[in-house]
């Protein structure tokens, strides 16, 4: 079975106050969800249209448990705090199997 991400770039950060809020939060929903971060805003090197805002990638088992975290009632949770204290691109994607 293929694995499911988790990818998200910020774009702006606008509130870093309430991004450790929600990141704090956001930690307990992905545990609980069976998730495991492989990045979180370390050294990016962008090329082409890249750029090097922060990205963090989130592993999951599958697709499904991917979906099934982001829809949990923990992470729900922890996208309200986190409100509109950034602009990012998040997306959760199939992995190869």
């Amino acid at each position: 079975m293929a694995k499911g991400y988790w990818v998200s770039v910020y774009r702006v950060i606008s509130d870093r106050e309430r991004l450790t809020a929600y990141d704090k939060l956001a930690g307990v929903a992905v545990r609980a969800g069976g998730g495991r971060v492989l990045s979180s805003g370390g050294r990016v090197v962008a090329h082409e249209a890249g750029n090097t805002h922060r990205v963090v990638l989130i592993e999951f088992a599958s697709f499904e448990r991917a979906v099934e975290a982001y829809e949990s009632e923990a992470y729900q949770k922890a996208l309200v705090t986190l409100s509109d204290a950034v602009e990012r691109d998040f997306r959760i994607i199939e992995g190869i199997d």
